[in-house]
């Protein structure tokens, strides 16, 4: 796995999932199209870029670039690292037909193509880099410390959370899971404490 500092902005689940098999970091779909009208997940990617940087990632064919030219729009071009997958004919496994296009998405290019086309976008890349995402941090925020702040499994945590996430910026419908990372990667143990003294 391929620890990678910067937050990884994908158009859909597929590509997460196949970016997450080669990669130890934080993916981020846009859901297509959604994305335009998402405001909570474009703050949440707004606040990941301020924080540690983007690469965005998409298929490259037009929708592909129509989505990474409303990020690339959106975001301070300085946050942005342009991550481009090259024109490769053919049909996900998954798929019964050929996209519009005909050409693969990022959920089937070949690893080493991915690899490539990182550093052809000035990205260095250590495979035998294992590191967990919180390698920097001196302590990470838990499952435990949602518990033992009130913002998950106690009366009335849902809208502690709720609040708690719109405080920092963060999509009503993030899972858990989920949180548990961005939070990690958008503030350090003390920032989310003062958050949480917030609420």
């Amino acid at each position: 796995m391929i620890k990678l500092k910067q937050a990884v902005i994908v158009e859909g689940k597929y590509d997460k999932i196949k970016l997450q098999s080669i990669f130890n970091a934080l993916i981020i779909e846009t859901g297509g199209f959604d994305i335009f009208s998402d405001k909570e997940r474009m703050q949440m990617i707004r606040s990941l870029a301020k924080k540690r940087g983007i690469i965005i990632m998409t298929d490259s064919d037009a929708a592909g670039f129509i989505i990474r030219n409303y990020l690339g729009g959106s975001i301070p071009k300085e946050q942005i690292t342009h991550v481009y997958i090259p024109d490769i004919i053919g049909k996900e496994k998954r798929k019964d037909e050929w996209s519009k296009e005909g050409k693969l998405g990022v959920e089937g290019i070949p690893k080493d193509i991915i690899l490539q086309s990182l550093i052809n976008a000035g990205i260095q890349i250590d495979e035998n880099n294992n590191e967990p995402i919180n390698i920097n941090k001196i302590k990470i925020v838990t499952r435990i410390d949602l518990y033992n702040d009130g913002l998950s499994g106690t009366a009335g945590s849902k809208k502690r959370l709720e609040k708690f996430k719109k405080l920092v910026d963060l999509p009503v419908h993030i899972s858990k899971t989920a949180l548990l990372d961005v939070i990690n990667i958008m503030m350090t143990y003390d920032e989310y404490k003062k958050a949480v003294e917030k609420l």
